[in-house]
């Protein structure tokens, strides 16, 4: 599937009209439910092809944030070999007590994957849980950037911030 293919079809299934609260706590009246391309397979594995091409040359494992990432870098760890992590968005209380699944994370250069990014908030709270666990992280890829201040953000934490689409490029796609 062609990026552009890949694009509208993203913007079509899960972009959705009305009245939304973000995360970062911005209201907006579009929202790009990731659920329902992350649960289309064809959509998953078109998402992952077209993201393994621009990951970094040298890193350890994926980091997939609880709870949009990990379908993504699922599909990219079965694209790539690479093992991936599952992100918690807060260490678990009981058990373990890790706030990352799947591995060690101390010294592993991990590389975050994240769905949808608006203010990047979410990303750099687990970065910099990650961060105190010893691992390092200096890579952020997404599939959608809405365009809000994540890559400002992310950028002034040392972070390089790599979507595969932006919102005005989805948004492109589907422009008569």
């Amino acid at each position: 599937m062609k990026k552009s293919e890949l694009g509208k079809a993203i913007y079509e299934t899960s972009n959705i009209k009305g009245e939304f609260a973000l995360r970062s706590g911005q209201v907006a009246t579009e929202y790009f439910d990731k659920y329902l391309f992350e649960a289309d397979p064809k959509l998953l594995a078109a998402v992952a092809e077209h993201m393994v091409g621009s990951l970094p040359e040298q890193y350890d494992q994926l980091a997939g944030l609880e709870m949009g990432g990990i379908p993504i870098a699922t599909a990219l760890s079965l694209k790539t070999g690479s093992k991936s992590l599952f992100v918690r968005k807060e260490a678990k209380e009981y058990g373990t007590c890790k706030i990352a699944e799947g591995g060690d994370i101390e010294g592993s250069r991990l590389v975050i994957i994240e769905d949808v990014v608006t203010s990047g908030g979410a990303i750099l709270d687990a970065v910099k849980e990650l961060r105190a666990r010893g691992a390092l992280v200096n890579h952020v890829y997404c599939v959608i950037d809405r365009e809000g201040s994540g890559r400002a953000n992310l950028e002034a934490a040392g972070l390089t911030f790599t979507p595969l689409f932006t919102k005005s490029e989805l948004e492109s796609y589907c422009a008569p």
